[in-house]
Formats: structure tokens, C-alpha cells, sequence
């Protein structure tokens, strides 16, 4: 049994005394911990190396304690498995040397066995359970198709993704193809999460917000709605789409435990869009954790009274920036801990 069992709870829409609390990007570059271990080991030999994954994952329950661990990895760990190269640059980001752009570049992405291309994964997460020691659960991820294949199409990070719009629109076969290839490695890859005992799941569609509502159902939704009916009898899962509130409406019918809203959408709306009756996840904007601690305080008391304590999980309206101190960050997360009390 997980002694802090809150977050599951919340996923659930039991009564809690309080909300739950996690934050985005929790295992990362705001801890002085986290950049001792990057001095020591690059980027995919961290997500690939299971001691440093689960050592990473445990840092910040250990430092500023949340209500549940997210697994460290990264969402371009599955274009690697599917046979695309991903490189990490310093200070470019996520690089990938062949982008696809062609019906014959995506008839070379496979369908990768998990087990065998992702078992590191698999390996990190009974590493991280057997050091959480049952205190908190353990939320494992995945991006959406649509956001993995930004990067595949585009190569790179990108304030538009034009190129991979492009691929969309010129090229429609192609890029449902390459989308469904993404989406069964994906449904496979959180299974064997799941199987190996992850808790529950998150989907980022990190840049679902760059479509249109129109083409967002087409080239997005379809996919994520695949993941969710594949999962949702096994687990809770939670997806996250930024700057998706236009489709929080159609998200909140379908199946999915909670949905992420970003700092865009207000309390009162997000509720109104999605009925009222779903876990929502949310929506602090990271820049705000600049605050002093004391306004964090009150402006997480005002976060928590506007969505309610129930049917809520507290966390940021994207991932912790890098610049945060650790001070502000423990604020953010006593404060929550401090509702009601």
C-alpha cells in the first residue's frame, strides 16, 4: 500500500482533506543535485542509465516533497526506439539529423519492441519504486503523437513547427501514418509502464496548442483519444495539452482520469468547459514561482479556492524553469500542503 496516497485519490474524484501536489518537470535543472549529476553524465545517458534515472526521479520527493514522483526520461526516448536519431545540443535542444519528410522516410520508422528497445525504462522504474519505498506514487509519461512527431518532422525545438504542419497539410497519408506508427509504440511502451509499475500515466501534447481546433481533432486528438481507450482499464491516465483549453470540452468525455490545464485558462473556465465533473490538474504559471515565497502562498490559497480541493491536483501550468530556487519551489509545494490546515 502507498502511504501517501492523495494523488490517487484525486485521480479517482474521492474527497480528500486536501489536494494533492506535483510539478511538472519536478526531477530537473532548479535542484543543485540534478546539475551534479548533468556535470557528470549527458543527457540520454541519464535517461538511460536506470540508477541515475531513479536517482533523478527520488531527488525531489526527498528535497521539496511532493505528493507523487514523476519517472525522469524524455518524450523522444520513443522516436529513438522507432529507428529516428535524437541528439541532445547544448543550447539547441532536441536534434535530429534526418528529419522525415517523405512517404519512404516514414516506411523506415518501425514499430519497435519495447521490451527490448525501451527495457532501460522499464528497469528504471522498478529501480525508483523499490527507492520510493511506497511513499508516493509513481506517474510515468509519454508525448502525444502529435508532439513527437513535430520534432521528427521539424528536426528541431520550434516556435511554430511550420515544416511539420507542412508534412500535415501536403502530405496528409504520410503524416497519419507516421502518427499511428507513433501511437502503437506509444500504447505499448505505457503498458509495459504500467506493467512494470507505474502508477498512473501523464501524456504531454506539449504543443497541441500550435493547431487550429479543426486540425487539432484531426492531426492530435484522434491519437491521444487511441492511447487513453488502450490504457484507461488499466491504469489512470492524465493528459496534458497546452494551450488546448478549445478542446478541453471534447477531452473531458473521453475516459481520460484528469486532464492538465495550462495558466491561460482560468480556474472558472476550465471547469465550466469540462462539465465540472472530471480531476483537473493545474495551472500555476512557472514564471510565478519568481514570487516571494509569501505571495506564492497566496496565490496558490487563491489557485486551490477557484478550482475547488476536490477533483484537483495543484501543480504548475507547464514544466519548473530552470532559474527557480529551490526556496520558492518548496513555497509553492508547503503551501498546498498548508490548505486548509
Amino acid at each position: 500500500m502507498i502511504e501517501n496516497d492523495l494523488f490517487l485519490k484525486a485521480l479517482k474524484g474521492e474527497t480528500v482533506s486536501r489536494p494533492p501536489v506535483w510539478m511538472m518537470r519536478q526531477a530537473g535543472r532548479y535542484l543543485p543535485e540534478f546539475m551534479a549529476i548533468k556535470e557528470k553524465y549527458d543527457f540520454f545517458t541519464r535517461c538511460r542509465t536506470p540508477e541515475l534515472a531513479s536517482e533523478i526521479t527520488v531527488q525531489p520527493i526527498d528535497i521539496i516533497g511532493p505528493d507523487a514522483a514523476i519517472l525522469f526520461s524524455d518524450i523522444l526516448v520513443i522516436p529513438q526506439a522507432m529507428n529516428i536519431e535524437v541528439e541532445m545540443k547544448e543550447g539547441v535542444g532536441p536534434w535530429l539529423p534526418n528529419p522525415i519528410r517523405s512517404v519512404k522516410d516514414v516506411d523506415q520508422v518501425i514499430v519497435p519492441d519495447v521490451h527490448e528497445e525501451l527495457g532501460y525504462v522499464m528497469e528504471a522504474i522498478k529501480m525508483t519504486k523499490e527507492r520510493l519505498a511506497n511513499r508516493v506514487p509513481l506517474i510515468g509519461f509519454a508525448g502525444s503523437p502529435w508532439t513527437i512527431m513535430c520534432y521528427a518532422v521539424q528536426g528541431q525545438g520550434s516556435k511554430n513547427f511550420d515544416k511539420a504542419k507542412e508534412f500535415c497539410f501536403t502530405q496528409p497519408v504520410a503524416a497519419h501514418a507516421l502518427l499511428q506508427k507513433i501511437t502503437d509504440t506509444t500504447i505499448a511502451y505505457l503498458k509495459a509502464k504500467v506493467a512494470s509499475g507505474v502508477d498512473a500515466v501523464q501524456v504531454f501534447d506539449s504543443w497541441g496548442g500550435m493547431l487550429s481546433p479543426t486540425d487539432y481533432k484531426e492531426f492530435s486528438w484522434q491519437y491521444i483519444q487511441q492511447i487513453i481507450d488502450a490504457l484507461k482499464d488499466e491504469t489512470q491516465v492524465i493528459v496534458f495539452g497546452k494551450g488546448c483549453w478549445f478542446a478541453l470540452q471534447d477531452m473531458a468525455k473521453s475516459g481520460a482520469a484528469a486532464l492538465g490545464v495550462d495558466w491561460t485558462c482560468s480556474p472558472k473556465n476550465a471547469r465550466y468547459l469540462t462539465g465540472g465533473n472530471i480531476t483537473l490538474q493545474g495551472n500555476f504559471d512557472p514564471s510565478r514561482l519568481l514570487s516571494p515565497p509569501s505571495e506564492i502562498k497566496k496565490m496558490v490559497t487563491q489557485m486551490i479556492n477557484e478550482f475547488g480541493k476536490d477533483r484537483y491536483i495543484a501543480n504548475l501550468g507547464h514544466g519548473i524553469l530552470p532559474n527557480i530556487p529551490v526556496a520558492n519551489a518548496r513555497a509553492f509545494v508547503d503551501a498546498v500542503k498548508a490548505y486548509g490546515a
